[in-house]
């Protein structure tokens, strides 16, 4: 039987009066939320907001923003430690804090090895070494490449997050519209306790953004743009005339037409369709009207995914942070704005949302802003109730940048995130690479030409100061605590003119706030990592004091490491942290390094459970013993 979760009461109001043409949204300032007063007002809301934001070409900067999501891979997250799990025996998901977990392409209990490649499950036992279990989860998946899905993990089920579905767009009677059609997130909830089995499906339209998970319970992002087709014209008109005619459009736009609209399915049918409810949605003072942010949450022990008592923002969304109890969703006005010239990356905002989610439907709580841009999710940390935010502000490009960044700290005042202190003017004319906070400080990699790394004491949230700087060539794009006053940094070597030429793996000493020190760096000339954009790329195993990246180096793929301490292309290099610096472990490559159509499948993902480090790719795993670096077996996906 299919269900029909319509919203009923809506109906349309009046146009507003045309508001001034405008690409620009003025920055978010003391931000709050409020609930619309009724549909018929978040209708209007919505269309005088959205003719406001709409160009000669649309929504301009934000159908970009969805253009670059829709090819995203990496979802991004920093590790306080491996998911808590060393003592278990087995590293979870590098993940930004412990005990919330993060959507990755490989999961592991220490029992069972599960991933998720071309659109294909597959389940490993770790103590066999051989494929237990696959399920494609999509007729074209052999056709699939690279990170279009990401899962969690949770007992026996796990929730399939796919970002590339889609739904065709309808027609539009009487208008020549553009062709296209409507982003879908697709999430899959599926039982392992047996042959891997789909349990439930739910789709929504919108790109996935993020996802977070405490316990049986995940948190999914969703951001969402109105379904409005704006006339496709190829005779010439003036950006006025284009203007005018997308208002018009907007004009003529229902409620429906920005609300988000979900699906619900069994392991072979619909049982329930539906959409956000408008009484589910707020706005803060001023919004564009052409996106909107919805936080999702399903119990995954439960025997079918259900609506997913959607919580939704009239706003953008690119980043999430969650340390459990609260989730934030950070938006990146560079994309509102980029329209704007040099002035308007100096009057870019970030806006914050704070949602309380220890426990059922996530609650709104906060919203404030920032001045300047996010790097990442490694940027926001929550720490003895107050937020910490790094961010760039200015004109990043050109010979006359005027760059520079800061950290700021935030609490909550009823309902918005208040600033109580702020340190700024970081890296003059440069930009943040790596943010980690740990407790009371903050480390900030900034760079154009040298590494500047900063220290900041956080632990006075009215008077956060920079207590020790650190100038070295090249630079980190993601920074690990290591303990005992370590820290490991990945990122790229440079000249003193500051080109890059290859990874580089650093150790720094920040025992002495006042005197950061750099004690050893290990660098592969040619190199890259997927670990310095994506850190559920880097593996640091406590127990061992063992790094593990991927390395990538530009010439012929190999399915050989050149020596023990030789790096693949496309394999992984081990390193074992002592107390003065590092010493190669080995190297691990892959037999698959080329599929039968000769694609590329380079090592992607570290793990290790019970003593053996398992590489995957989309090739296969291979387990390899920690003594000698001897290859234990290999089991092919292909």
């Amino acid at each position: 039987m299919t269900v029909t979760l319509a919203l009923a009461g809506c109906t349309a109001s009046p146009p507003a009066a045309d508001p001034p043409p405008t690409g620009r949204v003025a920055p978010a300032g003391g931000l709050r939320l409020v609930a619309f007063d009724g549909c018929d007002e978040a209708l209007r809301q919505l269309r005088t907001a959205a003719k406001a934001a709409v160009g000669p070409w649309g929504f301009g900067a934000d159908d970009l923003r969805q253009f670059s999501a829709e090819r995203a891979t990496a979802l991004g997250g920093v590790a306080k430690d491996a998911s808590g799990a060393s003592a278990a025996g087995y590293s979870g998901t590098n993940v930004h804090e412990a005990g919330v977990d993060e959507p990755d392409l490989v999961k592991t209990d220490g029992k069972r090895i599960v991933t998720v490649t071309r659109g294909v499950l597959s389940v490993v036992d770790p103590a066999s070494r051989r494929v237990t279990g696959r399920l494609a989860l999509d007729p074209d998946a052999e056709r699939f490449s690279g990170g279009e899905a990401s899962l969690l993990l949770h007992g026996d089920r796990a929730l399939v997050l796919l970002r590339a579905g889609r739904t065709v767009k309808g027609p539009v009677p009487g208008r020549q519209t553009r062709p296209g059609t409507t982003p879908q997130a697709r999430l899959v909830l599926l039982d392992l306790a047996g042959p891997p089995r789909v349990v439930g499906e739910y789709r929504i339209d919108g790109l996935l953004v993020d996802a977070r998970q405490s316990g049986a319970t995940a948190r999914v992002v969703i951001r969402s743009a109105p379904r409005l087709d704006f006339p496709y014209r190829s005779d010439r008109k003036t950006d006025a005339q284009r203007i005018a005619a997308n208002r018009a459009v907007i004009d003529k736009a229902t409620l429906d037409d920005w609300l988000p609209r979900y699906e619900i399915r069994d392991d072979v049918r619909t049982v329930g369709t539906g959409r956000v409810g408008c009484d589910r949605v707020s706005r803060p003072a001023g919004f564009s009207g052409a996106s909107m942010v919805t936080v999702l949450s399903f119990d995954l022990g439960a025997s079918a995914l259900g609506a997913g008592d959607p919580v939704t923002v009239a706003a953008d969304g690119d980043t999430v942070y969650s340390n459990g109890a609260r989730l934030y969703v950070a938006n990146d006005q560079r994309w509102r704005t980029w329209r704007g010239g040099p002035s308007a990356a100096r009057d870019t905002n970030t806006e914050i949302y704070q949602f309380d989610t220890a426990a059922g439907t996530p609650r709104f709580v906060a919203a404030g802003s920032v001045p300047g841009w996010l790097i990442d999710q490694y940027a926001l940390s929550e720490w003895d109730g107050h937020l910490r935010v790094a961010t760039t502000t200015g004109d990043t490009w050109g010979r006359r940048t005027t760059s520079q960044s800061g950290v700021y700290v935030l609490r909550t005042d009823g309902a918005t995130l208040t600033r109580v202190g702020a340190v700024t003017g970081l890296g003059k004319g440069e930009r943040i690479f790596a943010v980690r906070f740990v407790g009371g400080t903050g480390y900030v990699v900034t760079f154009r030409q040298t590494d500047p790394l900063y220290g900041v004491d956080l632990r006075d949230p009215a008077a956060p100061r920079v207590t020790g700087e650190l100038k070295i060539n090249g630079y980190s794009s993601y920074l690990h605590p290591a303990g005992d006053g370590r820290l490991i940094g990945v990122g790229q070597d440079a000249t003193d003119q500051g080109r890059v030429t290859g990874t580089q793996v650093s150790l720094f000493d920040v025992a002495d706030p006042a005197r950061p020190a750099r004690i050893a760096q290990h660098h592969v000339a040619g190199g890259w990592s997927e670990a310095e954009n994506d850190p559920h790329a880097f593996l640091y195993w406590a127990p061992e004091r063992l790094v593990v990246i991927p390395v990538q180096r530009p010439g012929v793929v190999t399915d050989r490491a050149e020596s023990v301490k030789g790096t693949p292309s496309g394999g992984v290099l081990a390193l074992r942290m002592g107390d003065k610096g590092f010493t190669v472990a080995g190297a691990v490559d892959h037999p698959g390094a080329l599929t039968d159509g000769g694609e590329w499948t380079p090592i992607r993902r570290s793990l290790m459970i019970g003593g053996v480090l398992w590489t995957v790719s989309d090739a296969g795993l291979k387990a390899t013993a920690l003594s000698g670096m001897t290859t234990l077996a290999w089991v092919p996906l292909t």
